[in-house]
């Protein structure tokens, strides 16, 4: 693992405790990340290094992660530091022994709960990522306004700088013209989200108790983290059903499911093009659609 020294160092540093690693082994870390778990002295955890220019990308993942933290509603996995050495950057996590067969329901209930912790303004403390894609959350009380000018809108000017013009452009300049017409008498609070709520950054501790980890924090409307839970595959019946009964999403919400994932579709389009450009376009074409 590169920058072993510096892990061991930061680590003694956040817990006031002697760490040196006596064992390190490689874990799937997702597409971005190479991961690691790490033990010494009876303690273990699990720690992400790239190279040292996202550095800043992990020092938001771990501010997110005490944001979300905060909310003391679900589990994450406890920031303990971060740094970089070299040409390597690192952050370091609690390690949570994940894999159990949980209660899917209790993930509806506690992320209902974290949703009801509000900022007054929709954005964020700090810019952070989406996947590998710097995201902006400059404050902005309007909400059509930050999908705008901080979500959609960047993702099309990225498109437009891969060389993705024509009918993604074409759509996109007018769905842009028209989003405060998806939100007829609807005002959502700035809930805190997850921002990046799909089936692989959910589990289960053990134990049973939901997780959830690898968050693009901001404070935005609810039905976005909801609306993401549907992206790849979805979360399950009771999810859904416990989320509802907990705190019933506005009667306005599948209307807008699409247009809130359209920005992770364009997001995957700008990272990895093939299927997911034309996925955009058709998500568009019925999102102006349905304006008519």
């Amino acid at each position: 693992m590169r920058a072993a020294a510096a892990v061991e160092a930061a680590i003694r540093a956040a817990t006031g405790e002697g760490f040196q690693i006596t064992a390190c082994r490689p874990v799937g870390g997702g597409c971005i990340n190479l991961a690691y778990v790490i033990e010494g002295g009876g303690r273990r955890y699990f720690v992400k290094t790239n190279r040292a220019g996202l550095a800043d990308m992990f020092g938001a993942e771990a501010r997110g992660l005490a944001e979300l933290e905060s909310a003391r509603a679900l589990r994450v996995p406890h920031p303990v530091a971060t740094g970089k050495s070299g040409d390597a950057s690192f952050l370091v996590l609690e390690h949570l022994q994940l894999g159990g067969s949980g209660n899917w329901a209790e993930l509806g209930v506690r992320l209902a709960l974290q949703h009801r912790k509000t900022a007054d303004a929709f954005g964020w403390m700090r810019a952070n990522t989406i996947g590998s894609t710097p995201q902006v959350n400059t404050w902005t009380e309007n909400w059509p306004s930050f999908l705008r000018e901080y979500r959609l809108g960047p993702q099309l000017r990225l498109a437009a700088e891969n060389a993705l013009g024509g009918r993604i452009q074409r759509l996109g300049h007018d769905l842009l013209g028209q989003l405060e017409a998806f939100f007829p008498g609807y005002a959502p609070l700035p809930s805190l989200l997850h921002g990046d709520l799909w089936g692989g950054n959910a589990a289960f501790t053990a134990s049973g108790e939901p997780v959830v980890f690898d968050p693009a924090v901001y404070y935005g409307d609810r039905e976005a983290d909801l609306a993401m839970t549907e992206l790849f595959g979805g979360f399950g019946s009771a999810f859904y059903a416990a989320y509802r009964e907990t705190w019933p999403p506005d009667p306005g919400h599948a209307a807008r499911k699409n247009l809130y994932n359209l920005y992770h579709i364009l997001n995957h389009a700008n990272l990895f093009g093939g299927g997911y450009v034309g996925r955009a376009e058709d998500m568009m074409q019925r999102l102006l659609a349905e304006l008519k």
